[in-house]
């Protein structure tokens, strides 16, 4: 037998794909078989589907933030799509690593913050921006993530029609 010992900060660098083997090596050397999705956990009873204009008032209460903004376009992302009614899921060891954040508590902190943003924004102190369920997955409607998509998509073209294009720049002297 041959073992190796790896860094915390090695295995928060690795590739996805990687991360996920080592996750499955421990779960499998423990003996904890992986359980199926459950099709609708309990805490998606209030999630709800977010329009552009929800994402874009959560944004404006947590722009300040700037985890909270990263975590929160994490999920412009594609995820995996599962259940009746369909949720997207994301790993929150994904975000944690894309967001480049230290633990999951701060992933968890950023997560309350837009789910209190979305509270405030819908005037409704039962919706819910995301859920979560046991295996360490976030949950969010199709259409919150959808939304959030376009919206960076949106950005993103604003962004760039306010670049000068190269033929207003100014030519160096000869």
């Amino acid at each position: 037998m041959t073992g190796i010992t790896l860094t915390t900060e090695q295995i928060r660098n690795a590739p996805a794909p990687v991360r996920q083997w080592i996750e499955q090596e421990v779960i499998s050397s423990l003996g904890l078989a992986p359980r199926p999705p459950v099709a609708a956990p309990v805490q998606t009873a209030h999630l709800v589907a977010c329009s552009v204009d929800d994402v874009a008032g959560v944004l404006e209460h947590i722009r300040g933030t700037f985890p909270a903004v990263n975590v929160l376009f994490e999920f412009g992302r594609p995820g995996i799509s599962y259940g009746q009614p369909a949720v997207m899921t994301f790993r929150l060891m994904d975000i944690l690593h894309h967001t480049r954040l230290h633990e999951i508590g701060q992933v968890m902190t950023c997560l309350e913050m837009i789910n209190q943003a979305l509270t405030v924004v819908r005037k409704d102190p039962s919706a819910r921006f995301c859920g979560y369920d046991n295996e360490g997955h976030c949950l969010i409607a199709p259409q919150t993530q959808a939304s959030i998509a376009t919206l960076w998509q949106g950005m993103m073209e604003r962004q760039q029609a306010q670049q000068p294009n190269a033929d207003n720049r100014i030519a160096p002297a000869a």
